[in-house]
C-alpha cells in the first residue's frame, strides 16, 4: 500500500518532484528522464510509471528557466528513449510470447492482452501509433506486436512515428502552457485531468468488453 501511495502522490504532484531532481542533478536529468521513459515503454511490467504528466511537467519547468536543460536535447533524447524501449519490449514480446500473461496474473493480466489484440485487430498497424497516447496499451503493445510476430520494419516505422508525436506533443504542451497562471496554480488538477483523459478509453474499453461478455 505505501508504495502505489507513493506512486500515486509522485504522479499527482509530479512537478513538484521533478523540480528538485533537476535542481540536484541537472545534466543528469537527462538520463534520469531517459530511464523512466525507457523503462515505461519498455517492460511490460512497469506501465505504472509516469508517460504524459511527466512529459508535461519536465516541459513546464523547463519553460521556467533555471534549468539548464534544453528543451530540444531533452525532446530527442526522449524520443530514442520511446523508440528504443518499445523496440527491446517487441523483442521481448517475440521471444516470451503470450504465455506470461495469465488470468490470476496481478501485473500481466490476461485482460490486457486480450484487450491490446482487439486493440490491433480493429486499428491494424496504426495502432502501434494510437496506442503511445493510452496508458497501459502503451506499455502493452510492443509486447502484444512482438508475440503476434508483426514485421519488424513495419513495426519500427510506425514506432518512430508514434513515438515521436507523443513526446513532441506532451513536452512541448507543457513547455507552452506550463507556466500559464492557472496551469501553475491547478498543476495538480491539470495532472488528473491528463490522466483521466488517457485513462477514460482504456477503461470505457474494459467495461464494454465485460458487457459484452456478460450478454
Amino acid at each position: 500500500m505505501e508504495l502505489i501511495k507513493s506512486i500515486i502522490d509522485f504522479v499527482l504532484h509530479i512537478d513538484k518532484h521533478l523540480s528538485p531532481v533537476i535542481s540536484q542533478y541537472q545534466g543528469w536529468t537527462y538520463l534520469i528522464l531517459f530511464v523512466i521513459i525507457f523503462a515505461e515503454t519498455g517492460f511490460v511490467v512497469t506501465p505504472f510509471l509516469p508517460g504524459d504528466s511527466l512529459l508535461f511537467a519536465a516541459g513546464a519547468l523547463i519553460a521556467a528557466g533555471d534549468t539548464g536543460l534544453n528543451i530540444y536535447v531533452l525532446a530527442i533524447i526522449l524520443i530514442v528513449a520511446a523508440f528504443t524501449g518499445n523496440t527491446l519490449n517487441y523483442f521481448l514480446g517475440n521471444y516470451l510470447g503470450e504465455k506470461v500473461f495469465k488470468p490470476e496474473n496481478k501485473v500481466l493480466k490476461l485482460e490486457y492482452y486480450t484487450k491490446t489484440q482487439d486493440f490491433f485487430t480493429k486499428h491494424g498497424p496504426i495502432a502501434v501509433i494510437l496506442s503511445r497516447f493510452i496508458p497501459i496499451i502503451r506499455t502493452i503493445a510492443p509486447f502484444v506486436a512482438g508475440v503476434g510476430r508483426m514485421p519488424f520494419l513495419r513495426y519500427s516505422l510506425y514506432n518512430i512515428i508514434g513515438g515521436a508525436a507523443w513526446i513532441i506533443l506532451f513536452l512541448f504542451a507543457g513547455y507552452m502552457f506550463g507556466n500559464l497562471p492557472f496551469f501553475k496554480t491547478h498543476f495538480s488538477v491539470i495532472t488528473i485531468g491528463i490522466i483521466l483523459v488517457s485513462v477514460v478509453p482504456v477503461v470505457w474499453g474494459l467495461m464494454k468488453s465485460k458487457r459484452e461478455k456478460a450478454v
